[in-house]
C-alpha cells in the first residue's frame, strides 16, 4: 500500500491544478529555476565547508582536537569512542552516519556507546550545513544567535544522553 502513496499524491496534485486551471508546466519550470538559483548560491559555501572538513581530517587536526577535548567528553559522561561523532555531527550528516554505523558495528546497538551514539545522531543536526544553506538562500551572512543556540542545544542533548544512558 505504501508504494502507491507518492504516485497518488502526484495524481492528486495534478488533478487539483487542473481543476483550478493552473499552468502546471510553467509553474514547474519557475520552481525549477528558483531551486537552481538557490543551489548555485549555496554551492560555494558547501564546497568550502567540505574542503575544511577534509583538511581537518588529512592534517590530523581532528585527532588532536579529540585528545584536547577528552577531559570535556569525560566530564559530559560520554564514552571517548563517541567523541568523534559529537565533533563531526554539526559538520556533516553523511560522515556522521558512516561513523555511527562503524560504532554500532564495533560496539553493538545495545551497548552504552551504541545507545549514546544513536541518541547524539538522532537528537542533533548538521548545524553548520543548515546555517550555510539558510544564510546563503536568505542572502544574509549574519547568523545572530542561531549558531550559539544551535550549539548550546546540541551540547545539552549530548550531555543528557551521557547522563541518562548508564
Amino acid at each position: 500500500m505504501t508504494d502507491y502513496i507518492l504516485p497518488l499524491l502526484l495524481i492528486a496534485l495534478l488533478l487539483t491544478c487542473a481543476l483550478k486551471r493552473l499552468p502546471v508546466y510553467d509553474l514547474f519550470l519557475k520552481g525549477s529555476k528558483q531551486g537552481l538559483t538557490v543551489a548555485l548560491q549555496v554551492l560555494p559555501n558547501l564546497a568550502a565547508m567540505l574542503c575544511a572538513i577534509s583538511l581537518m581530517e588529512a592534517s590530523g587536526l581532528t585527532q588532536r582536537l579529540l585528545r584536547l577535548l577528552a577531559p570535556v567528553i569525560h566530564l559530559l559522561g560520554l564514552p571517548i569512542e563517541t567523541a568523534p561523532l559529537v565533533l563531526l555531527r554539526p559538520l556533516s550528516g553523511s560522515a556522521s552516519l558512516g561513523l555511527l554505523e562503524k560504532l554500532l558495528a564495533e560496539f553493538g546497538p545495545d551497548s552504552r556507546t551504541g545507545l549514546i551514539a544513536s541518541v547524539v545522531m538522532g537528537s542533533s543536526e548538521t548545524i553548520f550545513y543548515t546555517l550555510c544553506v539558510y544564510m546563503s538562500s536568505a542572502k544574509d551572512r549574519r547568523t545572530g544567535y542561531a549558531l550559539f543556540c544551535s550549539l548550546a542545544g546540541m551540547l545539552a542533548g549530548v550531555w543528557l544522553a551521557g547522563l541518562m544512558i548508564r
